[in-house]
């Protein structure tokens, strides 16, 4: 079924030419006043409303059309509308995004520039409802804090549900920022030891001469400033999990002592002589190649293979972009509450910003720019500045052309991607032919594996 849009103008002739020009692709609802346009949206919430400010009984003055604005957003906050006004009414076109408006077109509209805009539009509308549906069914999108629709992240998901069963060590792979410590905190708290203590460490933050003791206590007078015994992290960790975070960090000396826990559970503090068990799970991570770093000889191959009994690879944010705004959403609600900012929300586009920027710094980025966003801003709309994001759509150097094509290769690769690379299943998605999508992958340069 194709998207409803929802068409609200008093002009009869361009009611007519814009159903023509756009039917193809929509369902086209029509109203020529405030009533109407009310009613029909309640009736057909519809995906996108394109709104003329001009309304009687005033059609000469924005006032009706702002006011329409105002009750659909009323019925539905989330709401999107795409006003139209004159080439001299810019500033009640942007007086009515500043109300919540997604958009704004000047009269003549371009059919090319409007269904452009529309797709990007909807895109976004699509994610909003992703994340509306992620918020009403928690329990299936929202694992141990964990938020994600993406087929990447539910994947993870699922491996910690099988390995946190078990006892073996774990390794989680992944960047900077993916949510390695919440992985390892998930499996802690889905398994057997759950009761137990869950105990962190950093192995890159703390010096070399330190962290042997850190990890496995020392006894008193063992080396100057050991003036009593210590317990070290080993220990504290029996009956629960030992996190060791940047494991590919770790010195050589101590990657031993590691390896000889792993095998046997047993260690001697620094300076001690007496063998000392724990029965600690071990989960490891790290951001580096440890296989990189086997064939360079600083880290062990004997201890890799010991940690890498059960493996999770947490995927980049880029690579799962449509949990972007799922996220961003989330964090936006958390950091509002603290600060004491009610009905704060993102403009339409950062939202495009979000969706768009690749994140290098992943999950941990996303948050940080947010909180910094929530407690700087000056209104209660969040713009892509105070999220210190490019503004640009990000074809600008290009052409309409090539930047519709850029949708389009867009929007095709992702139904690819979301049906599994089903040709039948995506061309439904997106509401063509199986043979206009070959003809559309040819064209765009798409592979068909």
């Amino acid at each position: 079924m194709n998207p409803v849009l929802l068409l609200v103008d008093d002009d009869e002739a361009i009611r007519t030419q814009m159903k023509w020009a756009l039917s193809a692709d929509y369902e086209i609802v029509l109203a020529e006043d405030r009533a109407g346009a009310v009613e029909n949206f309640k009736k057909k919430k519809p995906a996108v409303t394109l709104l003329d400010l001009g309304l009687p009984p005033r059609p000469a003055d924005p006032d009706e059309g702002l006011a329409t604005l105002a009750e659909l957003k009323a019925v539905d906050e989330m709401a999107k509308v795409i006003v139209i006004s004159g080439q001299g009414e810019k500033k009640n076109a942007l007086e009515a995004v500043a109300a919540g408006a997604y958009d704004f077109l000047c009269k003549p509209v371009d059919p090319d520039e409007l269904k452009l805009l529309l797709k990007r539009c909807i895109y976004l509308a699509d994610l909003e409802r992703e994340y509306r549906k992620a918020k009403e069914s928690q329990q299936v999108n929202v694992f141990e804090n964990m938020l994600g629709t993406s087929p990447q992240i539910q994947g993870v998901f699922s491996f910690i549900r099988k390995v946190a069963t078990t006892t073996a060590p774990v390794l989680l792979l992944g960047e900077s920022g993916t949510g390695k410590e919440m992985a390892a905190l998930a499996i802690h708290r889905r398994g057997p030891r759950k009761e137990g203590p869950f105990i962190p460490i950093n192995c890159n933050a703390i010096p070399e001469n330190l962290l042997e003791s850190e990890l496995f206590g020392h006894e008193k007078g063992s080396f100057t400033g050991a003036t009593a015994q210590r317990v070290g992290l080993v220990e504290t960790a029996n009956g629960g999990t030992l996190f060791l975070d940047e494991i590919g960090e770790l010195p050589p000396s101590i990657q031993i002592k590691l390896l000889r826990f792993l095998q046997e559970h047993r260690f001697q503090r620094v300076g001690g002589r007496q063998e000392l068990t724990s029965d600690a799970r071990v989960i490891a991570a790290t951001n580096v190649d440890l296989k990189a770093g086997i064939n360079q000889g600083s880290f062990r191959e004997d201890l890799y293979f010991r940690l890498a009994v059960l493996v999770i690879s947490l995927p980049p944010l880029r690579e799962r972009r449509d949990d972007a705004v799922l996220l961003a959403q989330e964090f936006l609600q958390k950091y509002a509450a603290q600060n004491g900012k009610a009905n704060i929300a993102f403009v339409p586009e950062a939202l495009r910003a979000i969706n768009r920027h690749p994140w290098p710094g992943n999950v941990r980025e996303l948050q940080n720019r947010i909180k910094r966003a929530v407690i700087m801003a000056d209104s209660k709309r969040i713009t892509e500045k105070d999220l210190e994001l490019s503004t640009g759509i990000g074809f600008s150097s290009t052409t309409l052309k090539e930047a519709r094509e850029n949708v389009e290769r867009e929007m095709v690769q992702r139904a690819l991607k979301r049906n599994l690379g089903r040709i039948s299943s995506a061309a439904a998605e997106l509401g063509i032919s199986r043979p206009t999508l070959y003809e559309l992958m040819e064209k765009l340069g798409i592979s068909r594996e």
